[in-house]
C-alpha cells in the first residue's frame, strides 16, 4: 500500500495496515529489507513468490512478459549476500546474460558481481555470477569449485527447456545441482505448470509453483485493415468470449468482396500475393496514434532491412535536432573502435541515417555491436520503430507501447508455419512498458487470408504447453558414467522431465488400449455370420487388398528404376520433357549430376522454359526421360546469372520439335498395373478362395463387412498404441544404453563401463558433433594443419547454412582438403554406426563456411570473406558471420583445454584463434 493510499485511510485502518506489515516483516525479516531497497510495491504473485523463498522452498515462476518475474530471481541473490553464499544467475543467451549483470553491477557494485559467458569472463569467483546456463552446465560436469558455496540458481526463461536444439541443457542442470542449491525458475506462461513443478518435486524438493495471468499494464488488441485502424474485441467481455467487433467483421468481408470481384485476389495461393498498407504509412499512423515506440515484427531479415529503406525513401523521420545528436553521439561512442573500411562492408552509413531519423532492423544477421546500439536507443526513447524479426522476443527488455504482426506466418527453418498461440503472446507481450505507459497495445495488419476470428483465437487462448525436448548425448554420456556410474546414470535420465511427461502419456494411452479393446469385442458380435466364420473371411479381403497394393508398389519401383536409368545416360545439352510436379515441360540439360550425390540417384541439374535451374529427381518423371532434341550448352555458362539463363531458354522456343512432344503424356501406366494383377497366381488364388468361402453367399455380406472393417482399423489403432506404449516405457534409458554400447565398441568406455582417455576427451568437447570431433583427434585428422587451416577444417563442425545449397561447395585444396575429406569419410562411418543402432545424433555436415574461415585466419579483408561463402547469393551478413566464427573460436578453445589433445594440435589451436581474433571478431567480443 502506498503512502498516498494510506492518507485516505481512518487512523483504525492505518494502525491495522502498520500492524499486518510489521507481521509480515517479523515473518520474512529477508523480505522486509529487499522492499526497503527497492522502488516500488510488490505485486502479490512476486510477494508470494519471495516468502517461499525465504522459507526456503524452491519457486517456479509463471507470469507474463514484462509482469516483473526477475524480481524473484533479485531477492535470490539478495537472500545469497545476507547469508554470504553464492547465487548464479541463468539466461539462455549472451545478450540477455550482459543486460543482466549491468543491471546487477549497478545495485550491488562490481566487486560483487561476475559474468561467465562464451565470450566473457569478468570476476568469475564473485558471490553473484551472471552465466549462459551452459556455462553452468559445463561447471557441474567438470566439478569446478566455483561451485562450493552455491545456495542459489536462479534459471531465468526456463521454458527453453523445449527448445529442440539447446532444451536438454536445462534439464542437465536441473537434475545435476546439488541437493543442497535452492531453485528459481522464472518462465512465461505455460498451460502445464502444474505438471512441470510436480516434476520439479521429484527431483529438486519442495517446489512452490506462483501462477499469474495478469499484465501490469492492459494490452489492446487490433487490426488494421488497409488504412482503417479496429478494435479487436468492442469490450473486455467481448474478448473473453472471442466475439470479434462486429464492424471489424463487416469491414473485412467488405474489402474481400472488393478484392475479388476486381481479380486482385481469389484466394490462398492463386493469385498475385496482396500487398497490404505500405509500411512506412503504417509508421506514421502509429505516429499519429501516438503508439510509438513501436516493434514491427517481420519474419523476414531482407524484409526488416527493406522496411527501413522504405521508410528512409518515403521521406520519414520520427527525431528532432536534439535526439538526432544524442542519437550520433551515442553510435560515434560505440562505433569508435571499428576500422573505416570495415564500416564501408557493415552499411553503416545507411545505418545511421536510419537511427538519426528513429528507424532501425534489428535480427541476427546485423553485427552484434551494431545490434546492441539499435537496443540501447530504443530503451532510450530515441529510436521510435524497430523493424525486427521474432528473435527480438527472446529475452531481450525491449518493451515498447506497441507490437505490430505483419503477418501471422513464419518460417521455422523448414516450412512456412501459423503462428501458434504462445509464440503471438510473446510476442505481443512486448507491448506496455510497466511504470510508462498506461496500456499496450497490439496490431496485427490484416490479409485477405486472416480471418479475424483466428487473431481473436490466438489473443485469447493460453494453450502454451512446456514440452521437453530432452535426449542423451555421446559428450552426456560420458560425463553421467564418468560421474555416478552406468546404472546410477540410467536413474539419472530416468528422472528428467522428458520420460517424466512420457511415462505420464502411459496411462492415458493404456486406458484408450482398454476401451478400444472394449469396442472391439462389440464389432466382432455385430459382423457375426450364421454362415461361417466372418473374421476368416474377411481376413481374405483383407490379404487381396494388401496384394494389389504391393503390386502397385512393385510397378511405382519398376517405373521409377527406368526412370533413374533413363537420367544416368542424359548429357548435356539434351532436351527432355519433366512430364510432372511444378517443373513440368521442357527442359535443357546443363549437368547430369551422375557424380554420387544422394545416395548414387541421379540428380540432374536443368534449366526449364520458365528460366528456373535447379536440380530434379527420378520421383519428377513417371516414364523414362527421352531425349527430344539437343541445343549448345555454352562452356562458361553460369545458371545463378538471369542474364544466363534467359538465352539459354530462348534457345528452348527456337527448337524445332515436333508439337507432340511439346505436350505432356501419361503413357499406359494403369493398364500395365492391371495386367500385372490378373498375371499374379497369389491374387488369382486368393480371390479363388474368397468365392469358395461360405459367407461369401450371404445376403448380410457388406453390412458384416462394414462392422469387421471397422474392427480392423481399430486394431490397427490399439497395436499402434501398444507400440507406443512400449516405446516410452523407459525410453531414454534405452536410447542411453544404445549410446554407451556405441561408445564402448569405438573405445570410449570400457566394457566394465568405465571411462577411457579418449572419453575423457569426449567429456570435454561441447558440440552438437562432439563425437566426431572426438574421432578426428584420435587419428590425428588434424595433425598436420597450419592455423588457417585447422579453423577451416573444424568451421565443418560448426556451420550450418541457413538454406540447403544444391551443389558442393568448393575448399581450398591440399591439406586443408585431405581433412575435410577424412573427416567427411569418418563422419559416414558413424552414420552408418548410429543408423544399426536406431540413433540419430550426428548431424550432417557443411562445407560452406570453410573459405570464409580460411581467408579471415590468413589476413584477408571483411569484404572478400563475406563474399566468399558458399550457397548465398550476395554477401554473408556481417552477424551470421560473427556468430558462426564465434562458434569455430569456441571450438579451438575447447581444443586448448580438453584433456588428450595433442600438443601441435593444442599450440595451432591457439595461433588459429589468434589469427581469428581481429576486425569485426575483436570488436564484437567487446560487447
Amino acid at each position: 500500500m502506498s503512502g498516498t493510499e494510506e492518507v485516505d485511510l481512518s487512523p483504525a485502518d492505518r494502525y491495522q495496515a502498520a500492524r499486518l506489515r510489521a507481521e509480515r516483516a517479523a515473518r520474512h525479516p529477508a523480505l522486509a529489507e529487499f522492499v526497503e531497497e527497492i522502488d516500488f510495491t510488490l505485486d502479490p504473485f512476486q510477494a508470494e513468490s519471495c516468502e517461499a523463498l525465504e522459507r526456503g522452498a524452491g519457486v517456479l515462476v509463471c507470469a507474463p512478459t514484462g509482469a516483473g518475474k526477475t524480481v524473484v530471481g533479485e531477492f535470490a541473490v539478495h537472500l545469497a549476500l545476507r547469508q554470504g553464499r553464492k547465487c548464479f544467475y541463468t539466461t539462455p543467451i549472451k545478450a540477455l546474460s550482459n543486460q543482466k549483470y549491468n543491471d546487477l553491477v549497478e545495485r550491488h557494485g562490481p566487486a560483487r558481481v561476475g559474468l561467465l559467458t562464451g565470450d566473457n569472463a569478468i570476476n568469475g569467483d564473485a558471490p553473484v555470477v551472471v552465466m549462459t546456463t551452459e556455462v553452468l552446465r559445463n561447471m557441474l560436469y567438470s566439478g569446478s569449485s566455483a561451485l562450493q558455496g552455491l545456495s542459489y540458481v536462479v534459471m531465468d526463461e526456463v521454458h527453453y527447456l523445449a527448445d529442440r536444439f539447446r532444451g536438454a541443457v536445462w534439464e542437465e542442470v536441473i537434475i545435476h545441482l546439488p541437493e543442497s542449491v535452492t531453485l528459481v525458475s522464472l518462465s512465461a506462461t505455460v498451460s502445464n505448470a502444474e505438471e512441470f513443478a510436480d516434476w520439479l518435486v521429484t527431483v529438486r524438493g519442495e517446489t512452490t509453483v506462483v501462477v499469474s495471468e495478469h499484465r501490469p499494464v492492459p494490452l489492446w488488441q487490433h487490426m488494421l485493415v488497409g488504412k482503417r485502424m479496429f478494435d479487436l474485441f468492442h469490450d473486455a467481455e467481448a474478448a473473453q468470449k472471442h466475439d470479434v467487433h462486429p464492424e471489424l467483421l463487416r469491414y473485412t468481408r467488405e474489402m474481400l468482396r472488393r478484392l475479388e470481384s476486381s481479380g486482385d485476389f481469389r484466394g490462398r495461393g492463386r493469385t498475385r500475393r496482396f500487398a497490404g498498407p505500405y509500411r512506412p504509412e503504417i509508421v506514421e499512423r502509429l505516429d499519429n496514434e501516438a503508439l510509438l515506440p513501436a516493434i514491427l515484427f517481420i519474419f523476414s531479415r531482407a524484409g526488416c532491412d527493406a522496411a527501413v529503406q522504405q521508410c528512409l525513401a518515403a521521406g520519414l523521420r520520427l527525431t528532432g535536432p536534439d535526439e538526432r545528436a544524442e542519437i550520433r553521439a551515442v553510435v560515434e561512442s560505440r562505433t569508435k573502435h571499428i576500422p573505416a573500411e570495415d564500416l564501408q562492408v557493415l552499411g553503416y552509413w545507411e545505418w545511421l541515417d536510419g537511427l538519426e531519423r528513429g528507424l532501425a532492423a534489428h535480427h541476427a544477421g546485423m553485427l552484434p555491436a551494431f545490434k546492441e546500439v539499435v537496443e540501447e536507443l530504443f530503451v532510450r526513447g530515441l529510436v521510435k520503430a524497430v523493424f525486427a524479426t521474432e528473435t527480438l522476443a527472446l529475452g531481450i527488455n525491449m518493451p515498447a507501447r506497441c507490437v505490430v504482426l505483419e503477418r501471422l506466418v513464419k518460417f521455422n527453418g523448414e516450412a512456412h508455419v501459423d503462428l501458434t498461440p504462445g509464440e503471438y503472446t510473446q510476442l505481443t507481450g512486448r507491448a506496455g512498458r510497466r511504470g510508462i505507459d498506461v496500456e499496450g497495445h497490439a496490431v496485427v495488419v490484416w490479409q485477405p487470408e486472416v480471418d479475424p476470428r483466428h487473431v481473436a483465437g490466438l489473443a485469447s487462448t493460453r494453450t502454451y504447453p512446456l514440452k521437453s525436448s530432452f535426449r542423451p548425448s555421446y559428450n552426456m554420456a560420458v560425463n553421467l558414467v564418468g560421474g555416478v556410474g552406468t546404472a546410477a546414470a540410467r536413474e539419472l535420465l530416468e528422472s528428467s522431465f522428458a520420460q517424466f511427461q512420457a511415462d505420464r502419456s502411459v496411462v492415458g494411452l493404456a486406458r484408450q488400449v482398454q476401451r478400444n479393446l472394449d469396442t472391439m469385442a462389440t464389432y466382432s458380435r455385430e459382423m457375426a455370420c450364421h454362415l461361417g466364420d466372418f473374421q476368416e473371411y474377411f481376413g481374405i479381403r483383407v490379404s487381396i487388398a494388401e496384394r494389389e497394393r504391393a503390386i502397385a508398389r512393385l510397378g511405382a519401383q519398376q517405373r521409377r528404376a527406368a526412370a533413374m536409368e533413363s537420367l544416368e545416360r542424359l548429357r548435356p545439352g539434351d532436351v527432355i520433357r519433366v512430364p510432372a510436379g511444378r517443373r513440368s515441360g521442357l527442359a535443357i540439360v546443363i549437368d547430369p549430376g551422375t557424380g554420387g550425390r544422394s545416395f548414387g540417384e541421379p540428380r540432374p541439374l536443368v534449366l526449364t522454359e520458365d528460366r528456373w535451374a535447379g536440380r530434379i529427381s527420378a520421383g519428377d518423371f513417371t516414364s523414362p526421360a527421352e531425349p527430344l532434341g539437343r541445343v549448345r550448352v555454352p562452356k562458361q555458362f553460369n545458371y545463378r546469372s538471369a542474364q544466363d539463363r534467359r538465352d539459354l531458354a530462348a534457345q528452348l522456343h527456337r527448337l524445332d520439335l515436333d508439337p507432340a512432344a511439346r505436350q505432356s503424356g501419361r503413357g499406359p501406366r494403369s493398364r500395365s498395373r492391371n495386367v500385372a494383377a490378373t498375371d499374379d497366381h497369389e491374387l488369382e488364388s486368393l480371390r479363388s478362395a474368397l468365392r469358395r468361402h461360405s459367407c461369401h453367399r450371404c445376403p448380410d455380406r457388406e453390412e458384416h463387412a462394414r462392422w469387421a472393417e471397422r474392427r480392423h482399423r481399430l486394431e490397427r489403432d490399439t497395436e499402434a498404441l501398444r507400440g507406443k506404449v512400449a516405446s516410452r516405457t523407459g525410453s531414454l534409458a534405452r536410447t542411453f544404453d544404445r549410446v554407451c554400447g556405441l561408445l564402448t565398441d569405438r573405445g570410449y568406455l570400457t566394457p566394465e563401463g568405465t571411462v577411457t582417455a579418449a572419453g575423457r576427451t569426449l567429456a570435454r568437447i561441447w558440440n552438437e558433433t562432439d563425437l566426431l570431433v572426438a574421432e578426428c583427434l584420435r587419428r590425428g585428422v588434424w595433425d598436420k594443419l597450419g592455423p588457417g587451416e585447422l579453423a577451416a577444417a573444424v568451421s565443418v563442425l560448426v556451420y550450418e547454412a541457413r538454406r540447403e545449397a544444391e551443389d558442393r561447395a568448393s575448399i581450398p585444396r591440399g591439406d586443408v582438403s585431405d581433412a575435410v575429406d577424412a573427416t567427411l569419410k569418418l563422419w559416414a562411418d558413424l552414420r552408418d554406426d548410429e543408423d544399426s543402432r536406431g540413433l540419430q545424433l550426428t548431424r550432417e555436415l557443411d562445407l560452406g563456411f570453410v573459405w570464409p574461415v580460411y581467408r579471415w585466419a590468413r589476413g584477408e579483408s571483411l569484404t572478400k570473406v563475406l563474399g566468399s561463402v558458399h550457397g548465398i547469393d550476395g554477401d554473408m551478413p556481417a552477424g551470421d558471420f560473427v556468430r558462426w566464427s564465434r562458434q569455430v573460436l569456441d571450438l579451438l578453445d575447447q581444443l586448448t583445454d580438453a584433456t588428450g589433445v595433442p600438443e601441435p594440435v593444442r599450440r595451432t589451436a591457439r595461433q588459429a584463434m589468434t589469427a581469428m581474433t581481429r576486425g569485426v571478431l575483436a570488436y564484437s567480443v567487446m560487447f
